[in-house]
């Protein structure tokens, strides 16, 4: 562990204790060291003593800084790890950064770009537009077309103090689960790793512009959603520059009255977006917070969301989508014996699962949710509450569905807000049996014959090859069976010969010492004698030898 790494250890165990997070633990889980430890750091003292738990964790990251509190945001969605009170108050997290000197931003876009910035824009302005944990923006005018421009630079330095923190937090997480025992239900080591993969994932810009180009492609056409267009050529690891928007932050309900907006299609369409994100291009944009979206000042009649910040993207595999939307129509259908069977189906719990234990479990959670009226039921809290159950019986929570349940907390959070009376259902249940019904039965056969067809096309010249090939293979193998089928034959039929003989000879053997011993025919003894010893030699040179088939 470096200097660096041991000063960065000694302000978190700090900042821990001074919020008293110790405290929260049971003491027989605190090994003697933690008291030791305790004990020396004597001058930090639990300042906060009227606060819950969760509280204090927030204020913790809080004080800790960007990279913790980015953490505790991921947390914030672990609802299968977390109870709502801790959950609940880590939402509430906040990425309040200030911003660096615009000395440094101009330094590390030219960097970037190996060109002064006069040189390819115009009007860059050194007050920044935005600052967040890892990078900052500004604006500039494209010199080439006129085109107002947006550039996002990373922090100085941020890559390698990000580093550190995890390294310090997997270490962390690593002597946690010591504490708690391989078997524990936190899985601290997974988590941060989890973590660890989404937070390096935002520290490359030109990947962000890749995943920006893909999504606006998925929606060129689209009336519902808009993402700025990236300027490829000019994008790197460490800058992205892209189209100037203007538009309205989703939270000013206030400007988006006073322009009129249709608000009940505009949260409509906020659930639309999600499914078809998920369902149909299976590439969703997985940080759907307000300060992400940002909803369009033309024909506010007819508004479009526009997108922003695509640095975390989730996509789901096949099976998952094919169990997530008949899960979603099991519950419509108030079908938990479905539910129950698709999760072990899934893999989510595991196999020797009691099903009518997990099946009344899941009831219990759903039912009184159908008491409610249709436009106060979440889905979100509803797969929440399923994976929740699940935790009982040993779920295993793939990351990519709990960036889906983050995704479609927020989707919904901001339907509500827009139009509270949003229903949901009458939204999401068309679009998924549609979903479904193209997943199954002929117009899915045709689909896939379709897609198959070049791959089918390319490779038919060789088929009759192929078709020769392995008939005569299977002729070849067929001959050499029959070979064997009657070697074994030939073998059963010996052996059976020589398995009389050899009885005979017994049968023989054993009449003639009776006669011998019983009888004076001495004659009649000798012949049995002699014919059962005759007929052993004969059975016994008949014996078949040990052979392999």
């Amino acid at each position: 562990m470096t200097f660096a790494s041991l000063r960065r250890g000694y302000q978190v165990i700090r900042t821990l204790l001074h919020y008293g997070l110790d405290d929260v633990l049971p003491p027989t889980l605190l090994p003697g060291y933690f008291k030791l430890l305790r004990l020396c750091l004597f001058w930090v003292r639990n300042r906060h003593k009227d606060k819950c738990g969760g509280e204090r964790l927030k204020l913790a990251m809080q004080e800790l800084g960007p990279v913790y509190i980015k953490f505790g945001q991921m947390l914030s969605t672990r609802r299968d790890l977390l109870s709502d009170e801790w959950a609940e108050e880590l939402s509430m997290l906040q990425d309040r950064v200030p911003a660096f000197d615009s000395a440094l931003a101009r330094e590390a876009i030219e960097a970037e770009l190996k060109a002064p910035i006069d040189s390819l824009f115009d009007d860059f302005d050194d007050i920044p537009l935005a600052s967040a944990s890892i990078s900052q923006v500004h604006t500039a005018t494209l010199k080439s077309n006129g085109q107002q421009v947006v550039l996002k630079v990373l922090r100085p330095n941020v890559e390698a103090n990000i580093k550190a923190d995890l390294e310090l937090m997997l270490q962390v997480a690593t002597w946690v689960n010591r504490l708690l025992g391989e078997g524990n239900r936190l899985r601290p080591v997974e988590v941060v790793q989890d973590y660890q993969n989404t937070i390096l994932g935002e520290l490359n810009l030109k990947l962000e512009a890749l995943n920006a180009i893909k999504l606006r492609n998925n929606f060129l056409d689209s009336d519902a959603l808009y993402i700025p267009y990236v300027y490829e050529e000019l994008c790197h690891p460490r800058l992205m520059v892209m189209e100037r928007i203007d538009g309205i932050p989703v939270s000013d309900i206030e400007a988006l009255n006073a322009q009129g907006t249709n608000l009940k299609l505009l949260a409509e369409r906020g659930v639309e977006l999600f499914f078809t994100q998920v369902f149909r291009d299976n590439f969703f944009h997985a940080d759907m917070h307000p300060g992400n979206i940002f909803i369009s000042r033309e024909h506010p009649e007819n508004p479009f969301y526009i997108g922003l910040d695509c640095g975390i993207m989730g996509s789901l595999n096949e099976e998952d989508k094919r169990y997530l939307a008949e899960n979603f129509l099991a519950f419509f259908n108030r079908d938990y014996h479905r539910i129950a069977q698709l999760y072990v189906e899934s893999g989510w719990v595991s196999a020797d699962t009691d099903i009518l234990a997990f099946e009344q479990a899941v009831k219990l959670v759903c039912e009184p949710m159908f008491n409610k009226p249709l436009n106060e039921i979440s889905f979100g809290h509803v797969l929440l509450e399923l994976f929740r159950t699940a935790r009982r019986f040993d779920i295993v929570v793939q990351p990519q569905l709990v960036l889906l349940e983050k995704t479609l907390l927020y989707i919904e959070g901001l339907g509500r807000q827009l139009y509270p009376q949003l229903d949901l259902w009458q939204t999401a249940k068309p679009f998924l049996e549609r979903w479904m019904a193209e997943q199954v039965g002929p117009k899915a056969i045709f689909k896939k014959v379709q897609t198959n067809l070049p791959f089918w096309s390319d490779k038919l010249p060789e088929f009759p090859e192929l078709i020769y090939d392995n008939l005569k293979l299977g002729r070849k193998l067929l001959g050499s069976q029959q070979q064997m089928l009657d070697r074994y034959l030939k073998y059963q039929q010996k052996a059976h010969k020589s398995n009389f003989l050899l009885i005979t000879s017994a049968v023989l053997l054993i009449c003639g010492t009776i006669l011998f011993a019983q009888t004076d025919t001495l004659w009649l003894a000798s012949a049995c004698l002699g014919s059962g010893a005759l007929v052993w030699g004969a059975g016994w040179r008949s014996r078949p030898k040990n052979r392999k088939f």
